[in-house]
């Protein structure tokens, strides 16, 4: 029932899979005023020793089509050991909290790569490159508060996760059933309901 939800709620049913090539963020937008939080408890993030770890990093900056308009073009980062062995690996994918961007997670991606997953950040709705400035976010919720217009965007990010969980399926380096999601705080409510959808 709640992805018939999501789908009566999408201005076109079905997208077709597209991805389109990105490029590393130089300056990630974090929107509010307050402090972001402690960086330093992100950075203490342990990694696997690996030698030559930085080398062997592979980053994949890229854009999925997850439905039509502005807030369809889903910004992904993934990181990955360039590994000689073809085996296919598990999948991690890490949500952020409101007003952080999938940047912030760089520390806890490049620890789960150091230890052979494939570690997986996007940009939740009207956050990072879905952004416009800082203020995007909290606009976005005063608009869906009052106006009624809009889906929740927790489901749209839902939405968003369906479609990655989909590309990522389809990779020749995805073990499709190891694929994992977690959050923090709003990536800790997204995640919760992308897991009653899948179950």
């Amino acid at each position: 029932e709640y992805l018939e939800v999501l789908l009566s709620r999408r201005r076109e049913r079905q997208v077709p899979m597209a991805v389109e090539q990105g490029s590393p963020v130089k300056e990630p937008l974090y929107q509010g005023n307050g402090p972001l939080g402690l960086r330093e408890a992100m950075e203490s993030c342990p990694r696997k020793e690996v030698d030559n770890f930085q080398e062997k990093l592979v980053e994949e900056n890229f854009y999925l089509m997850t439905e039509s308009g502005e807030q369809g073009r889903l910004p992904v980062l993934l990181l990955k050991l360039n590994d000689t062995a073809p085996e296919r690996k598990p999948v991690v994918v890490i949500l952020h909290s409101s007003y952080k961007c999938k940047e912030w997670l760089r520390p806890l991606l490049e620890a789960y790569a150091s230890r052979g997953y494939i570690a997986v950040a996007i940009d939740s709705r009207y956050h990072g490159e879905r952004a416009s400035s800082k203020t995007t976010y909290i606009e976005a919720l005063n608009s869906a508060w009052r106006n009624g217009d809009t889906m929740p965007f927790i489901f749209d990010t839902v939405w968003d996760l369906i479609k990655l969980g989909d590309y990522l399926s389809a990779r020749e380096d995805v073990d499709p059933s190891r694929i994992g999601i977690t959050g923090e705080s709003l990536g800790g409510i997204i995640d919760h309901d992308c897991i009653m959808i899948l179950n």
